[in-house]
């Protein structure tokens, strides 16, 4: 009788008896070359394992700084639409992911995914509990609603942000260590249920506050500064590459602690692993190279990451996807996965590349935008790309009529064959350039009037509420 019930259940929703727990990882300003399996110098044997176990997205893209690449994972579509991707959701700030996007714990929840947990930094709106993680399809959730938190204290803006579900929590200890251990403890629990699960886990490392544990900072004594003209003292960013490898090195026990209790919970072989970072690392003190820029720019080293996933017997191991891939996928890849033909929301930007994650497709002709204006109006930043071509643009909004189009630069690679963006062929190829802009154009017109302002607007004065705690309106 259960399994007649189940398999109408199945006929009914579209999904099969197979679906896979899935658990995502998300690292914070994690650099392109900050990983051992892209040849940098921090140690990082759990998340190579990932690349080697699993596949590696060569080419992983997502928004340039933190919170709009969490909007785009959440719900498949360009932040940019529902007025998330201009800047970060800083504490003084209102909103957040708008209620009416529909978010991937809530359509999987339609798949039979009974247990969706989210640990770690959540970063899409703490100005009202309507944007809490428990209100937008998680059933389980501890961790912090801000960015930029005090590893030790817990502390933004004076004041305690890190909760259990709703309420404030003061257990002790380094963050990174708390988000692996709750994401370990669910999928513990968890394991043993008849339905799959949802396990989400943005850690907040490695972004600032540079704070790592005293014990692992004399491992990396010897790291240098990251070459380059950044705009920091050489002394200060040596003095924080360091402090970085240290909590890079955490991030990957915390990795670690992950997959253990993957394997030890006897799931591995029916647990889908998707791991790759919010965006680059931050200037001067994340290592990008090869890749030109960082954090908060549109080049590669601010948008293409560090990227592995993991399906044994689905994803061939040790393989290397060069298809130009996103953080927008995700919510319809992992759909098809789940056996979701519809999620009921609004129409997705992200495509379904599960047949490249499995080798049953080798190539993906798209086209990717990207965006940031957290600086504000004068001195944004916007990209399209073809699978051939490759466009930025800086300067003020570029559909400003009365902005000085001499403030503005424009820049043109054939990211095809010169992915680290050495020569610009903007002035070889006048009519292509035009063309690509006019659909930038279009791009950028979709923000509508009351998308997040940028980062420093409402910050003067601002004063922190009581362990943040979220009203309810």
């Amino acid at each position: 009788m259960r399994a007649l019930v189940l398999c109408i259940l199945c006929a009914i929703c579209g999904y099969g008896l197979d679906r896979p727990n899935i658990v995502i990882i998300v690292a914070d300003d994690l650099g392109w070359r900050d990983v051992s399996f892209h040849g940098g110098e921090i140690r990082t044997p759990n998340i190579d394992r990932l690349a080697v176990e699993g596949v590696q997205l060569d080419r992983f893209y997502v928004a340039p700084v933190c919170s709009p690449t969490r909007a785009g994972l959440m719900t498949g579509r360009y932040p940019i639409r529902y007025g998330s991707m201009r800047a970060v959701y800083p504490p003084w700030r209102e909103g957040g992911l708008d209620v009416a996007e529909v978010t991937l714990p809530e359509a999987l929840a339609h798949a039979g995914y009974t247990h969706r947990g989210a640990f770690g930094k959540w970063h899409l709106g703490h100005s009202s509990v309507k944007y809490h993680p428990l209100r937008r399809g998680f059933t389980e959730f501890a961790g912090h609603y801000n960015g930029a938190i005090d590893y030790f204290t817990h502390e933004r803006e004076g004041e305690l942000d890190w909760h259990r579900g709703f309420e404030p929590d003061r257990e002790e200890g380094y963050t990174t260590d708390l988000i692996a251990r709750h994401a370990a403890d669910f999928i513990t629990r968890r394991a043993a249920s008849p339905d799959p699960f949802l396990c989400y886990i943005p850690f907040n490392a490695p972004h600032s506050p540079f704070q790592a544990k005293p014990e692992d900072i004399p491992d990396y004594d010897s790291l240098e500064a990251v070459p380059g003209d950044w705009s920091q003292p050489t002394g200060a960013r040596r003095r924080n590459r360091r402090i970085l490898g240290a909590m890079i090195a955490a991030l990957d026990r915390g990795v670690g602690t992950v997959l253990g209790a993957i394997d030890e919970a006897g799931i591995r072989g029916n647990t889908l692993v998707w791991f790759f970072s919010d965006n680059g690392g931050v200037g001067g003190i994340g290592d990008n190279r090869p890749l030109h820029g960082a954090k908060a720019s549109v080049y590669e080293g601010g948008i293409r990451v560090v990227a592995a996933a993991r399906w044994p017997g689905r994803f061939p191991a040790g393989g290397k996807i060069t298809a130009p891939l996103s953080n927008i996928d995700v919510l319809p890849t992992l759909m098809r996965v789940a056996g979701l033909k519809t999620h009921g929301g609004k129409p997705l930007d992200g495509l379904d590349v599960l047949d490249l994650l499995t080798g049953e497709s080798g190539g993906l002709d798209r086209d990717l935008y990207s965006y940031i204006g957290q600086q504000g109006p004068g001195r944004e930043q916007v990209m399209y790309m073809t699978s051939e071509w490759k466009l930025v643009v800086r300067g003020p909004n570029i559909i400003d009529p009365e902005a000085d189009d001499s403030q503005r630069t424009r820049e043109l690679y054939r990211i095809a064959d010169d992915p680290n963006e050495r020569h610009d062929l903007a002035a070889r190829n006048p009519d292509l350039v035009r063309r690509m802009y006019e659909k930038l154009q279009a791009f950028r017109s979709l923000q509508p009037a009351n998308a997040i302002p940028p980062y420093d607007v409402g910050r003067e004065g601002f004063k922190a509420p009581k362990e943040w705690k979220l009203p309810d309106s």
